[in-house]
């Protein structure tokens, strides 16, 4: 509860403002000091004035009318200093460009962070079917084309583990059978392509395909996302592959130029 857990005791004062920053969230951008509170376990006192601290810093500011609070640009600025997918987004995009131009759909770009698919850049129009991914944002491995790209390459551990968790159904057509998922992961090591018809949201499916880095390491996936009765994989498909094996070419290139880049999945 607001002001009356003790469990913050003993916390230094950093665990208490990533603890802050922590919760904001898509769902939630913009939140009152009480809100802050209750979430972090804070007393009020002390989230009042590590907020403030933080908004005279420029990590987060205050929202409209004073009563709340939302992420500062500062931490979009210093995001935009992390050199792990920095050189990834600035290689892929004239091909998400290109893919974009042909399609006129959303092209999306991701990478495996963690258990999840972290969208490292995105690209849409305003006559594209709507999707709940958006850059910085993540969603599930198993549910997405990118992601299943993802999880094919990454290993037995990480979809044994996820299977264990038990995967979860977003919609009817979602994947959760574990023997059912694990054939298609192997399609999608078989034909560098991976499809989610109507599995994460209703009325988008996605075509995506893997990105390869010069170790001949899976680092990102690149995704078309349309409206699910016009998604034609034997047109898509050789289109956003075509798309993934240029992006990986050049990045391939900028390595043997310029030395190894960080931007292996973690």
């Amino acid at each position: 509860m607001a002001g009356g857990s003790t469990e913050w005791r003993g916390r230094s004062v950093i665990s208490k403002v990533v603890s802050l920053l922590d919760a904001f969230t898509p769902g939630a951008p913009e939140l009152s000091l009480a809100e802050l509170a209750r979430i972090t376990g804070l007393p009020v006192s002390t989230t009042y004035r590590l907020a403030s601290e933080l908004v005279a810093w420029g990590g987060l500011e205050r929202a409209d009318g004073g009563t709340g609070y939302r992420i500062g640009v500062r931490l979009w600025e210093l995001g935009a200093l992390a050199p792990r997918n920095a050189t990834l987004r600035e290689v892929a995009l004239p091909f998400m460009q290109d893919l974009y131009q042909a399609t006129r759909e959303n092209v999306h770009l991701a990478v495996l962070d963690g258990r999840e698919a972290l969208y490292v850049d995105t690209i849409t129009g305003r006559g594209a079917v709507r999707v709940r991914s958006r850059r910085g944002g993540r969603l599930p491995l198993h549910a997405t084309g990118v992601g299943k790209v993802l999880l094919a390459h990454a290993g037995d551990a990480l979809l044994h583990d996820l299977c264990e968790s038990g995967l979860r159904r977003y919609t009817a057509h979602t994947v959760v059978a574990p023997g059912q998922l694990r054939r298609s992961l192997a399609d999608v090591r078989r034909t560098g392509i991976a499809c989610a018809r109507e599995e994460m949201s209703l009325g988008s499916s996605s075509v995506a395909s893997p990105v390869v880095d010069a170790d001949g390491v899976v680092v990102a996936a690149l995704a078309v996302v349309q409206r699910a009765g016009r998604a034609d994989v034997r047109k898509l498909g050789p289109a956003v592959r075509t798309a993934a094996i240029s992006t990986s070419r050049a990045l391939q290139d900028r390595a043997r130029h310029a030395g190894p880049l960080a931007i292996r999945s973690r």
